[in-house]
């Protein structure tokens, strides 16, 4: 069958399926109320500080308890690797969740509940996440997740990549399916050569399947915290014994062993030899604590519950410790000296022992270890675990290694060796995560019907472009000086009236005359053409308010209009220049340019991947080729740079690439002219607005300075602020305790003529700042002096 005829035929089923679901949803939040609370996720809707306004973020699904532990390194190190980009992590179940929440706080913007695979749902998701990356950790093949992403032009990728035993047989049953959604996966990283079998038997591409080994040998050992208050009870009742019976499970049919029955059973006869034994009894689920608890007192076991653990609380050894916490565990192993793995007396499948293994703990385990048989196969090896075959066995197994101290210290040093010699798959999935985030500059999906009518209205609107550039390039006129171009292709700011002023002063450090051209946006004068010397003084409504800003650096003289040519001729004239400047041109074909530098902003590369109105591009991506140089800008603020020139690359393999960052200098009083110093600030606590293409940019700067504003209220690009507003901005932000306003250079200008008494008694500043190249000799050298004009 055609994947689109088994997506349509999937989108059908889940169709008659979506009621079915719901009734699911109310059964289980009638048990648990927290599925109401998880609902609005699973459905997409996630909370408004998700939203990211730039594209690049990473998300990291991990189904449960188990994958988000085995995650949590890789999710440390992806933190580091990308410091700038959006780390998000979802869960399928509340335990997870929480789990996550606890284990990933200080690493993660966010932990949420993955969406139901409904394409409504993920699209969803993906808009207010936009990431570059999604990486599954081990087995989540939900066809829509996965093929809703890549539309996008994120990359998908699976980690610690494992199908179990149990789950292998339903997997091939429907072969067929699974393969359209795994073709789709860019990368699959299993934990060995058998789960990449079997990745393969579903269809998975060989190519993209490889060996990288398990995470969960990559767990970093680490005890709990000193506060700790099931550390505090082990101070005060002192056991000269710990037994940890970990994620012990129900029976998986009838007839299969309840693990708890077999633990405390087992500590009833070791209680007799071991008087003051301490077990930790963890079961698997929450929805086991209270069973395992009346297990305990039915047995008379003295206990104590850890939910209910006081400060003072003590217990009556031989006794039991009950862990109904989630998240605990792993690092409670540092305290054990025995530690018995659940769901390996019953036919579970096994749990993982690498995480005692990495404290070098003597583990005991049963006969069912099928999900996790390699590991099962090494230790037994190496002598590194007791195996044992039915529930009678549990309590000579541990009483023995709680008998032989140093056989049980030799086992658990054993074990540790096995664990630590394969270590490395975090590494090997953080450089693929990498990888791919490096490839992969994500566009921003509308929802229908829109992304339609959108789309037709963008195939309308490159019809016209290329109509106004062929009428442009047939009545095309050349200047006698050379003529250097500054512009982009997205709507918006993108840094170029810094740009244009790093230029002129580059120009004018090599002795050059520059001249600054520019249309003068929004403008009210009647002239046609207006030149004007470095530093005159003109109204922003008369030449616009980036020419003030071009005026007020004293950099070059400045000719303003919509011919760009007759304003470069004048302007030629009047200042004797000997070399233009064209602002905002790239789309201007009537004026010939030496050279075209196009500005990419790495805050929004390519205008959500769309011509406008599907996005806010002003022509395709293919327009790239005529640019001489690029310059992706704020590459400070974003880790897509090396996806972006990859872009770039695909459409033009030879302009030099450069990245830029914008340099704050001084917080000048915009009352008086007055420039002061960035540390410490003239301020304390300020309100912000601007009105700008991309006002993230100023925000970004601003949170890198450690500037933290009371209130922040964005216009639109060019904004002339009225009376009006300005009052009402001052009375917001002194609501707020504020002692300032703060903006840019660009909406100081625009600002009415009485904003002093507006604003009072609060003061105003904006910040100076400049754009600083890397590479910056290699960029002026690219500056061209007399090189022969081009029509491209």
């Amino acid at each position: 069958m055609k994947t689109k005829g088994i997506y349509f035929l999937y989108r059908i089923l889940q169709a008659f399926a979506l009621p079915v679901l719901l009734l699911y949803f109310v059964f289980r939040g009638l048990r648990n109320h927290g599925y109401w609370r998880s609902l609005p996720q699973r459905f997409g809707f996630l909370p408004r500080s998700f939203r990211q306004t730039s594209p690049g973020a990473i998300w990291l699904h991990a189904v449960s308890v188990g994958e988000v532990l085995a995650c949590a390194e890789l999710a440390r190190s992806l933190r580091a690797q990308f410091p700038r980009s959006g780390l998000f992590v979802s869960t399928s179940t509340l335990a997870g969740c929480a789990t996550a929440g606890r284990k990933l706080e200080s690493l993660a913007d966010g932990v949420f509940f993955a969406p139901a695979d409904y394409v409504f749902a993920v699209r969803r998701v993906l808009r207010t996440l936009r990431p570059s990356v999604l990486a599954i950790a081990e087995t989540e093949i939900w066809p829509n997740l996965i093929r809703e992403t890549k539309r996008t032009g994120a990359g998908v990728v699976i980690v610690n990549g494992r199908i179990s035993d149990r789950a292998l047989p339903r997997y091939l049953r429907f072969r067929w399916f699974f393969r359209a959604a795994l073709e789709a996966v860019d990368s699959i990283l299993a934990q060995d050569e058998a789960m990449r079998q079997r990745f393969l038997a579903l269809g998975a591409p060989p190519e993209r399947v490889r060996v990288a080994g398990n995470l969960k040998y990559d767990f970093v050992a680490r005890p709990p915290e000193p506060g700790s208050p099931v550390l505090g009870l082990l101070a005060r009742v002192r056991p000269e014994k710990v037994w940890i019976a970990a994620s012990t499970t129900a029976p998986a049919d009838p007839g299969d062993v309840d693990e708890d029955d077999a633990v405390v059973a087992a500590f009833a006869g070791l209680a007799r030899r071991h008087p003051r034994l301490l077990l930790i009894l963890a079961p698997r689920k929450p929805e086991r604590f209270a069973e395992a608890a009346r297990k305990l007192a039915a047995a008379g076991v003295a206990s104590l519950r850890r939910s209910a653990l006081g400060p003072a609380d003590t217990l009556a050894l031989p006794g039991a410790l009950l862990l109904d916490t989630i998240g605990e565990l792993s690092g409670l192993f540092s305290v054990a000296d025995v530690v018995f793995m659940g769901g390996t007396l019953a036919r579970r499948g096994g749990h993982n022992i690498l995480e005692p293994a990495l404290f070098a703990k003597a583990v005991v385990a049963g006969p069912h270890m099928e999900n996790f048989q390699a590991i099962a196969d090494e230790f037994r090896a190496a002598g590194a675990y007791v195996e044992i075959g039915a529930p009678g066995e549990l309590e000579p197994a541990v009483g023995r290694l709680l008998a032989d101290a140093a056989a049980a210290r030799e086992m658990g040093r054993r074990a540790l060796g096995c664990a630590e010699t394969r270590r490395g798959a975090g590494a090997r999935a953080r450089a693929e995560v990498r990888d791919w985030h490096a490839r992969s500059v994500p566009w921003y999906r509308p929802a229908m019907p829109w992304l339609a009518l959108a789309g037709l209205a963008a195939r309308l609107w490159v019809w016209g472009g290329r109509r106004r550039r062929a009428h442009g390039l047939a009545r095309q006129r050349t200047l006698d000086v050379p003529v250097i171009g500054v512009g982009n292709l997205t709507m918006g700011g993108t840094g170029k009236t810094p740009c244009v002023l790093l230029l002129a002063e580059l120009l004018k450090s090599s002795g050059r005359k520059p001249g600054i051209l520019t249309r003068g946006y929004a403008r009210s004068s009647p002239q046609r053409q207006l030149t004007l010397a470095p530093g005159a003084t003109v109204s922003a409504g008369r030449s616009g308010d980036e020419p003030q800003i071009f005026l007020r650096s004293g950099l070059a003289p400045v000719g303003i209009g919509a011919d760009r040519f007759e304003a470069g001729r004048v302007l030629c004239r009047d200042f004797d220049v000997d070399v233009l400047l064209l602002d905002d041109g790239f789309q201007h074909a009537r004026l010939a340019r030496n050279l075209d530098i196009v500005l990419i902003d790495a805050l929004e590369p390519f205008g959500r991947g769309g011509v406008f109105p599907l996005g806010r591009l002003r022509e395709p991506f293919a327009a790239l080729a005529r640019a001489g140089v690029v310059v992706i800008t704020r590459s400070g603020f974003s880790d897509l740079a090396p996806a972006i020139e990859r872009e770039i690359r695909r459409w033009n393999p030879k302009a030099p690439i450069f990245r830029a960052e914008v340099q704050p200098l001084a917080w000048v009083d915009h009352a008086n002219g007055v420039e002061n110093a960035l540390d410490p600030r003239p301020f304390e606590r300020a309100g912000m607005f601007c009105g700008l293409g991309n006002p993230l940019a100023f925000r970004r700067t601003l949170e890198r300075m450690g500037v933290e504003p009371v209130d922040w209220v964005e216009f639109e690009d060019h904004h002339s602020y009225r009376r009006r507003e300005v009052r009402h901005l001052a009375q917001q932000f002194l609501a707020r305790g504020a002692t300032a306003l703060v903006t840019t250079e660009k909406d100081a200008v625009n600002l009415c003529e009485a904003w002093p008494e507006l604003v009072a008694p609060l003061r105003l500043y904006w910040l100076k700042a400049a754009m600083r190249i890397d590479r910056e000799e290699e960029f002026a050298r690219e500056v061209p002096g007399n090189q022969p004009l081009s029509n491209s």
